[in-house]
């Protein structure tokens, strides 16, 4: 499902429960220096990500100082997280005008809350420009938060050089069946440099010989609940998302590639490095 970009006043995109990804849920707060945003997601764990400004996070009562570090957009910096246990009050006061993503996962037990800083994200990076596959990936909660966190991994996934392919060659992750596939929701919101830049995210459901090509542009929203899923930039323009994934039984990914296109693992540099970090 594609929701194409408008101004949520600071309400959910995907709330709680939501009918095609109801593992996940997404918000985008914006914010001026001196305003505050509270909220609370019952059923759900939950991390606050400025995509630029700074913001004060308290978690009930547990106060995170001077949260993001970057400027005029998201390849402006590193980014920062805190990891927010289930169903908590967070506030959210601005310090320098921001722009909040509130990514979420469905989980039933209470952790607790910590903060992720531009040194601790974990770096991947993969592909080449001769596969047209060239993408880095700044993990906030992934592998080295996996005991910390329940079911959520968030991520940031950057086109390396203008134009090219990402979350290739096509995998799906919409059924349990271990070892060979894991049952995750994603949810994506897309931008681009410059940001009149656009791309299409296809989404081809398992035995379907056509796809379905969804136009993305700056601040699309994708909602994934099943099928083979990559998607392509524009050339001449830089892609950026941001990655909600949420598992229904486990936190680690395990991904499924579509048959006529897996054999590409072998191919293509470092792409199982990346496989290995979505744990």
């Amino acid at each position: 499902m594609h929701i194409p970009p408008f101004d949520n006043e600071n309400q959910a995109i995907v709330a709680a429960e939501n009918e095609t990804v109801p593992l996940n849920y997404f918000n985008i707060v914006k914010l001026n220096p001196g305003d505050s945003f509270t909220y609370q997601v019952p059923g759900y764990e939950t991390c606050v990500v400025p995509a630029t400004g700074t913001v004060k996070v308290d978690v009930e009562g547990t106060a995170y100082d001077a949260l993001g570090n970057r400027g005029e957009d998201v390849w402006d910096g590193e980014p920062e997280g805190v990891y927010v246990p289930v169903g908590a009050k967070v506030t959210l006061d601005c310090v320098a005008q921001s722009e909040v993503f509130i990514a979420g996962a469905k989980y039933d037990k209470v952790l607790d809350p910590f903060d992720v800083r531009a040194a601790d994200i974990d770096l991947v990076q993969y592909g080449s420009d001769d596969t047209k596959t060239h993408r880095k990936i700044k993990h906030i909660l992934g592998q080295k938060q996996h005991d910390k966190v329940g079911r959520l991994l968030v991520s940031e996934l950057f086109t390396v050089g203008a134009g090219g392919w990402s979350g290739f060659p096509p995998h799906k992750h919409d059924t349990d069946r271990l070892p060979d596939e894991t049952r995750h929701d994603e949810t994506y919101n897309f931008r681009f440099k410059p940001n009149h830049g656009s791309g299409i995210q296809l989404i081809q459901a398992d035995g379907a010989r056509i796809g379905t090509p969804h136009h993305i542009v700056d601040g699309s929203t994708i909602c994934l609940e099943s099928g083979y899923h990559p998607c392509v930039a524009m050339p001449g323009y830089e892609m950026y998302y941001f990655t909600i994934l949420g598992g229904l039984s486990q936190r680690s990914l395990v991904q499924y590639f579509q048959p006529e296109h897996a054999y590409q693992i072998e191919t293509i540099p470092g792409i199982k490095d990346m496989i290995a970090k979505f744990k």
